[in-house]
């Protein structure tokens, strides 16, 4: 007759193996032929031979059989735990192998965004439900027609559930009747303001997540969450605000003194700088042509016959100097203040 094969370990046992131990003990014995269909008994050590009566098993003694099958069952653990140690020096150099491409910066809580899609997703669901303040750095326009309408929209939630908008812009926008249209159709505690310049495009939604752009195109942002970055992008928006010049809900006209327009006096101190009609247009959100008109502007002012004499005449001038006119207007002239 064939034994029956159990589907576990000697030292585990089964029930029909522990009753027929049992049975063993309070009779003293067992027929030998009890273990022809069960054999863990026999196997985990808990039945042996009569050596008086080979037809018949007897019991060890349970004192003796349980420090036996603990040891099997230490012995195991032992030998599991040797495995573990291999697997984990085998491993090592495969661990050291892909360090290089996990990517430290999901750590440091900064997320990169592929696609102007997709950053606009993330900036939605940002703001979705925020309550609180959005701070905004666009350095030039608003961009195409369909992210100007969603972004509106998007604002106008925010205002609505209480929240507070304040946004940055180079002066060119003045004159883009878009950015005017944009704030008279908003419903809200919101202001603009506007400098000669600013950075690069920000925007920082309740002082937890800022976005930046991370390629020249912006196709590529970053979503930074890490507090400490967040709390420093917030430091440089509030430099640059208290510097600004109200664009809405109060439009400010810096004065001209001198006949040196505030435009112009930031193009000259780029000029007194060294850089070229192109870097400046850059820097203060203007095409390369309207930069040399005032380029030109300022040379007819100041009786420049050359590039280099009106780098002279700028310095010789006193327009750049701190203590002219223009930079010892009071703060209340220049639109500094917190609130409304």
């Amino acid at each position: 007759m064939t034994a029956t094969v159990h589907d576990h370990k000697p030292e585990e046992l089964c029930e029909a193996g522990l009753e027929l131990y049992a049975r063993a003990l309070r009779d003293g014995h067992v027929p030998a032929h009890t273990v022809t269909l069960l054999t863990c008994p026999v196997d985990a050590g808990l039945l042996q031979p009569d050596f008086e009566d080979p037809s018949r098993l007897n019991p060890v003694a349970p004192a003796v059989a349980l420090p036996r099958l603990l040891r099997t069952v230490d012995e195991d653990v032992a030998h599991r735990r040797r495995q573990g140690a291999r697997l984990a020096e085998a491993f090592e150099p495969l661990l050291a192998m892909s360090a290089p491409r996990t990517d430290p910066a999901e750590a440091l809580g900064i997320r990169v965004l592929s696609g102007i899609d997709r950053i606009n997703v993330a900036i939605s669901e940002a703001m979705a439900g925020v309550s609180g303040e959005v701070l905004a750095i666009q350095p030039h326009s608003l961009g195409n027609l369909v992210v100007r309408a969603a972004s509106l929209r998007r604002d106008q939630d925010l205002l609505d559930r209480g929240g507070r908008i304040r946004a940055l812009y180079q002066h060119t926008v003045r004159h883009q009747p878009a950015i005017t249209a944009r704030y008279e159709q908003l419903r809200g505690d919101v202001e603009a303001r506007t400098l000669d310049q600013v950075t690069e495009r920000l925007l920082i939604i309740d002082r937890q997540v800022a976005f930046i752009p991370a390629s020249k195109d912006r196709t590529l942002a970053l979503e930074v969450r890490h507090p400490a970055l967040v709390e420093y992008l917030v430091t440089v928006f509030d430099r640059f605000w208290h510097l600004a010049t109200p664009m809405h809900p109060v439009t400010a006209q810096p004065p001209s003194p001198d006949g040196v327009t505030p435009r112009q006096h930031a193009i000259a101190a780029l000029l007194v700088e060294g850089h070229t009609d192109s870097a400046i247009a850059e820097r203060l959100g203007m095409n390369v042509r309207t930069a040399r008109v005032h380029i030109a502007k300022l040379a007819a002012t100041l009786g420049s016959e050359s590039r280099a004499q009106l780098g002279y005449l700028i310095a010789r001038s006193g327009i750049l100097d701190p203590e002219h006119p223009e930079d010892r207007r009071d703060p209340a002239d220049r639109g500094h203040r917190e609130h409304r």
